[in-house]
């Protein structure tokens, strides 16, 4: 990780600092921003919005989101939501997945949740077990998926006979 990506982590942290100051829903702020175009720019190679400032990039995502950002919940501590932001950013300097791809991998609440037991460890890690968590959640769906189709040929199996 070099210093200006470390830098844009910061910013990315700071920024949604920011929607605590506007009481913004913090779940709805994330999700939003996560799935945004503003996010999408960040994720590029060079992108003029990289060096555009919180503020800036709070105004883009408020202007874009029109009523999604609406949604009233809880907001946040300033602790809790500038680490989810800096992990995010890093994660995606870590891996390269856009940040559509790792907020599918852990949504606001995954990162909510384990807040308390991440935010002490080395991003690194932290990322990596948000990543087996994930991969862990797809493997159980799958398993349930596959034990309700197997109980309903076995009651249809049975019925028919």
């Amino acid at each position: 990780m070099n210093e200006i990506q470390l830098k844009l982590c910061d910013i990315q942290g700071r920024l949604f600092e920011l929607s605590v100051d506007r009481q913004l829903g913090s779940a709805s702020f994330i999700k939003t921003f996560m799935n945004s175009e503003t996010a999408k720019a960040l994720d590029s190679t060079y992108n003029r919005m990289q060096w555009a400032g919180e503020e800036y990039l709070l105004e883009e995502v408020i202007e874009a989101a029109g009523d999604k950002l609406g949604e009233k919940g809880e907001v946040y501590s300033k602790d809790v939501i500038y680490w989810i932001g800096y992990i995010y950013r890093y994660w995606h300097y870590y891996t390269e997945e856009s940040s559509k791809a790792i907020y599918k991998q852990a949504p606001v609440e995954t990162m909510k949740r384990n807040y308390l037991m991440f935010h002490t460890m080395a991003p690194e890690v932290a990322i990596e077990d948000l990543k087996e968590i994930y991969e862990l959640k797809k493997r159980i769906s799958r398993e349930k998926e596959h034990e309700s189709k197997d109980e309903f040929c076995k009651s249809t199996c049975y019925s028919i006979r």
